[in-house]
């Protein structure tokens, strides 16, 4: 018989788990609205989750080691920016190269780091609230970066469909040159995409060696930052599929550790590989009708854009 609490704190560890990717793939979500496609998410991660630490280290402050993960990780979404938007760089490889530049300078930085633990990002306790049966630490038992990760995605959602600017930005991803000719500044709208998705990614990061483990490890992403670029497709580029998609994953992210925890005869190797094999399986059902994917994309989604005026 499984008891209650056990059923509460499996419901909590998905919460958690499924925090960093929602932040990322937010982020990520305005960056490809506008029509910019950055395949370094994981190396952004990797940066924004060492240098909170170090950050946190330096100060004794996990709010300013937050910042710090978001700048930094806004830094090198704006270097990737520059090579794509000004030097119009290939993409797809600038992202590659960024993701792989994220992770050895990370490991570099990161090297005096291990082994130390910071103080955790503490709960919300909220009087009244947190001590409730099972309501309690399902819904306000959480870090701040929890709560933070599902009202940024309603933000960019309202931001993204209720907005002049959302609008303006959706445009840009559509058709950057039709965009141009009426008007919008498209290289000046990329850069913002490209910067708080950057930031995002930081921040996702951040809440792996802050909030989920309180250390640096080398490599802690885990693949995250892929799994982030895979739910914008597998969300076709919509901010609720994406909150059900980012979820879905984290619930088979816990299933596994708790089916090797029961002790099951089922490989180790193959239950951990089981949530990027789900990802797998459900990209492959979508990409199926090539026609729909298609429009769901935003249409100008990696291309570069050649001002004519």
């Amino acid at each position: 018989m499984i008891s209650v609490d056990i059923v509460v704190l499996t419901i909590v560890s998905i919460i958690g788990a499924t925090t960093p990717l929602l932040i990322a793939a937010t982020g990520e979500l305005v960056t490809e609205k506008s029509g910019v496609l950055n395949l370094g998410v994981e190396g952004m991660m990797l940066m924004g989750a060492v240098s909170g630490v170090g950050a946190t280290i330096a100060t004794d402050s996990w709010i300013l080691g937050l910042l710090c993960a978001a700048a930094v990780g806004m830094a090198f979404s704006l270097l990737f920016g520059f090579l794509t938007l000004t030097l119009m760089a290939n993409q797809v490889a600038s992202g590659l190269a960024l993701t792989i530049f994220g992770a050895g300078l990370s490991a570099v930085i990161g090297a005096p780091l291990v082994g130390k633990r910071v103080h955790r990002i503490p709960d919300l306790e909220i009087a009244g609230l947190t001590d409730l049966p099972i309501i309690g630490p399902i819904f306000f038992g959480h870090d701040p970066l929890v709560y933070f990760s599902l009202i940024s995605l309603a933000a960019v959602s309202w931001f993204l469909f209720r907005t002049r600017a959302g609008l303006a930005l959706r445009a840009v991803g559509e058709s950057h040159d039709s965009a141009h000719a009426i008007g919008y500044r498209v290289i000046r709208i990329r850069y913002a995409a490209v910067a708080f998705g950057g930031m995002m990614a930081g921040l996702g990061g951040a809440y792996l060696s802050l909030a989920a483990t309180s250390l640096w490890a080398e490599g802690m992403t885990a693949g995250r930052g892929w799994i982030a670029l895979a739910l914008i497709v597998f969300a076709a580029w919509r901010p609720l599929r994406l909150l059900l998609g980012a979820y879905l994953f984290g619930i088979f992210w816990i299933g596994q550790l708790a089916v090797q925890g029961l002790g099951l005869p089922i490989a180790t190797e193959f239950m951990g590989a089981l949530p990027y094999l789900v990802t797998i399986i459900v990209l492959v059902i979508i990409s199926r009708d090539s026609t729909k994917f298609l429009l769901d994309a935003p249409a100008c989604i990696g291309k570069a854009f050649h001002p004519t005026a």
